[in-house]
């Protein structure tokens, strides 16, 4: 199957010698919703600008369905819809003026969706946007991203800031009407929760890199962590050498070692007795993914791309 955005070995620096993109590699297929998970300065929004063609990557290369974004701009564009947590909107404009200049960028504006979202969101379309909340400005960013219909939407972070009713309505709007049509979808979060609710798969970046990409329902059954006290293993080198080794750190005086296999297996493994072994949320995966004081490898074939 054809991807709709593929990133291949993709490195991008801002000082020299300090990566914050560094050979990342993975895609995105038709019809599929990606969340993208990382900490602040993990490199998510400067990976999405590349996908945008905002920014050129110093290394590799992306394609957003088969072309060059910095290349092929408009034709990009023209088939993706973009919404982001700082995206600002022209304040002296009104939102039908601002919802008329996208109809004419947009061949293919379906105005029916438009008078849809428009009444959804309860939008007064003589409001300038200078006059609208955090939450209105943002739904009128999105209408303007997505009806068009297109066959790709990026959301970089873009219900940050919005009270959890707000930020439901917003996700689950774009998610519902969109995803449904086989529109595939990428979109940033620091929140887990809506992750898990709306996301089919996720990709983890940690200091520039993939550390998980994996669909949700494999994360939840076959990712887990093994709790081992520093008594029974004093060196995090015998753990890292058990197949399926994603990260490990020191909590207290115990190894927090997460795996990328099914409880027994990681038991059985270890040769250590009673271990405990649990499954863990997405938030505590993160947490012990990403988390200070911990020691990571490259994940193996099939976790990482």
């Amino acid at each position: 199957m054809t991807s709709v955005l593929e990133f291949v070995n993709v490195s991008r620096s801002y000082v020299k010698g300090a990566p914050v993109l560094d050979g990342v590699s993975f895609s995105v297929a038709p019809g599929e919703v990606v969340g993208l998970l990382g900490r602040n300065g993990a490199g998510k929004t400067t990976l999405i600008r590349t996908a945008m063609g905002m920014l050129y990557p110093h290394g590799g290369d992306v394609r957003v369905f088969g072309l060059s974004p910095t290349e092929d701009p408009v034709a990009v564009k023209q088939r993706i819809g973009y919404v982001a947590e700082d995206q600002v909107l022209p304040p002296r404009l009104k939102i039908a003026e601002l919802i008329d200049f996208h109809r004419h960028l947009f061949p293919l504006w379906n105005e029916a969706l438009e008078r849809q979202l428009l009444e959804r969101f309860a939008l007064a379309t003589g409001a300038k946007i200078k006059h609208l909340s955090k939450g209105q400005a943002r739904q009128v960013a999105l209408l303007c991203a997505v009806c068009h219909r297109p066959e790709l939407l990026i959301l970089d972070e873009p219900a940050g800031g919005l009270d959890p009713v707000a930020r439901r309505e917003f996700l689950e709007t774009s998610i519902q009407l969109l995803n449904r049509e086989g529109t595939a979808i990428l979109f940033s979060s620091h929140h887990m929760t809506d992750v898990e609710r709306i996301g089919g798969r996720v990709v983890l970046l940690d200091k520039g890199k993939v550390r998980l990409n994996h669909d949700l329902d494999t994360l939840r059954e076959d990712v887990c962590m093994a709790i081992v006290p520093r008594a029974a293993v004093a060196d995090a080198g015998n753990l890292e050498r058990i197949p399926g080794f994603l990260s490990v750190r020191m909590v207290k005086d115990e190894w927090h070692a997460v795996f990328a296999a099914g409880i027994d297996e990681v038991k059985q493994a270890l040769h250590l007795g009673e271990i405990q072994c649990v499954s863990l949320p997405l938030e505590d995966l993160f947490i012990e993914m990403v988390g200070g004081d911990r020691r990571a490898l490259e994940a193996p074939d099939g976790v990482a791309a």
